[in-house]
């Protein structure tokens, strides 16, 4: 059997082939047949403009039950699928798609010209445009399924074979493309359907985006691979949610979501009771959230830890003590570890840098070796998270080492941003730092230093035309000069002290 993740999503499939699996709000659905039919008839327009096993496909569209199709197209022909945030500009696209090199792109028609302009420099680049039901692939896609054609055969693909390529922005450089491969995907939906007991009979709440782990990696892969409904929403809309809860068994989201969804006076016990799991991740929950949602439901939110790079590592359990502030022990087959600056591992209770290990552990950089190796001690993978292990093994995150902003479970990293700002007229320096936000988890503040005081209204305009939105600071501030080490190092630490309320009351 090949170790093409389709091969185990089909298997699913099979099983229940009339079962509506992904069902929209609008009453419309796709049965297992229909997602096996649909990417066979998708595989052979991919086919058709050239796409081999190996080949990246770049994806910048919106949610949509296209997208979901195009997703398992890829995997079905063994090419690389490499979801964008629908929020990145076309500075940032460039960058993406020069690096990734794909054999053909897929976006919105507004965005395809500026990707067309760069098909002189990626050698034999096709740009095609997906809306939910329109432009060139889905034009392609109905040609295709009039003239019979389909691809049914799965590409063959070895367990370390990559299926995904996924962007995650640096503390320094370029952002980096983790290869997720084939064996990692599987390995960590089994791990998943383990630890948190889920079958073909649950029906997944699906409100995440559909370009980032969480929603495709952690939430879709999870659903497809069990055989389970799906509750495609187009978005996060506490409306929305609250239309599609009766006829779940489990939801996943930010902390976000769950601040939204408490500001709903009918989100309460009754309106969750049939509910089976809440699951929250991307972002630190905060114990008030996690205890509200507990007093108003009932439930206690379970929180899990992963990042782009190894997907999930650790989760709270299903049955037993879902401790808010921490997020539970390694997942089944997980090895985790808590070593000092040495290298070595420390007394279970001490702060130190986490690693993990497994086969769900990301093969490394796209292009980067140097990078990778630089990312494993061993067969470790340093996490960059610093956290503490508890006696009855239980991990919980106190600090990130890499100065990483997670807002509405998105990640931010400031050099990204200080490299904007820094090269801006009047800006001798800055530091970009995140803080708490009520709504988001944390909240961007730009802290500047200039010669002269600075336009500010400019400076924000340059990021949102150079940025995608959610990495546009929210606060700016102007100092005499930044506070240093006698190292010399921005101490970003007393920042966050000294602007730890911009976003209170």
């Amino acid at each position: 059997m090949s170790n093409n993740l389709y091969s185990a999503i089909q298997s699913a499939l099979h099983k229940a082939p009339e079962r509506a699996l992904i069902r929209l709000l609008d009453g419309r659905s796709l049965t297992g047949a229909d997602l096996d039919r649909d990417s066979a008839i998708l595989a052979s327009v991919l086919v058709a403009a050239g796409v081999t096993p190996g080949d990246r496909v770049s994806v910048q569209v919106d949610k949509s039950w296209m997208n979901v199709v195009l997703y398992l197209a890829v995997l079905r022909v063994g090419g690389v699928y490499l979801p964008l945030n629908t929020a990145y500009t076309d500075s940032e696209i460039t960058y993406f798609v020069t690096d990734a090199e794909p054999k053909v792109h897929v976006c919105s028609a507004q965005r395809a010209a500026h990707v067309e302009g760069l098909t002189g420099e990626v050698a034999g680049l096709s740009v095609m445009t997906l809306g939910d039901e329109s432009g060139s692939l889905y034009d392609a896609f109905l040609a295709a399924q009039s003239a019979g054609s389909r691809v049914d055969a799965i590409a063959d693909r070895a367990a370390d074979d990559i299926a995904s390529i996924l962007y995650t922005s640096g503390t320094t450089g370029k952002p980096k493309g983790a290869m997720i491969t084939h064996g990692n995907l599987l390995s960590n939906a089994q791990m998943l359907t383990e630890a948190w007991g889920y079958s073909g009979e649950d029906t997944l709440l699906h409100a995440l985006p559909l370009f980032h782990v969480h929603g495709l990696f952690v939430a879709l892969n999870l659903a497809l691979v069990n055989g389970g409904p799906v509750w495609l929403l187009p978005k996060f809309d506490p409306a929305l949610v609250m239309e599609a809860l009766p006829q779940s068994t489990v939801m996943m989201g930010v902390p976000t979501y769950y601040t939204r969804m408490l500001a709903e006076p009918s989100f309460d016990q009754a309106a969750t009771a049939h509910m089976r799991l809440f699951i929250s991740g991307s972002a630190p929950l905060l114990v008030e959230t996690s205890d509200e949602f507990f007093e108003r439901t009932g439930q206690r939110i379970l929180e899990r830890y992963g990042m782009t790079e190894t997907g999930m590592s650790c989760s709270n359990p299903l049955h037993g003590d879902r401790r808010a502030g921490a997020v539970g022990p390694p997942l089944p087959g997980v090895e985790v570890r808590v070593v000092g600056e040495d290298g070595q591992e420390l007394p279970r209770g001490e702060i130190g840098s986490l690693e993990v290990k497994g086969a769900h552990v990301f093969k490394g950089y796209w292009k980067l070796p140097e990078k990778t190796a630089a990312e494993f001690r061993g067969e470790w993978f340093i996490t960059g998270d610093m956290a503490v292990h508890s006696e009855d093994h239980y991990i919980s995150i106190v600090g990130r080492g890499k100065d990483l902003i997670i807002s509405g479970g998105l990640n931010i990293y400031p050099k990204e941003i200080e490299d904007l700002l820094n090269d801006q007229p009047g800006v001798v320096e800055s530091a970009v730092i995140g803080v708490p936000h009520p709504d988001f988890g944390e909240g961007i503040v730009a802290v500047l230093v200039g010669g002269e005081p600075l336009d500010m209204s400019a400076l924000e305009a340059v990021c949102r035309e150079k940025l995608a939105g959610f990495k546009v600071p929210r606060r700016w501030v102007q100092l005499e000069s930044l506070p240093r080490n006698t190292m010399g190092k921005v101490q970003k630490n007393l920042l966050r002290d000294d602007y730890k309320d911009s976003f209170s009351g």
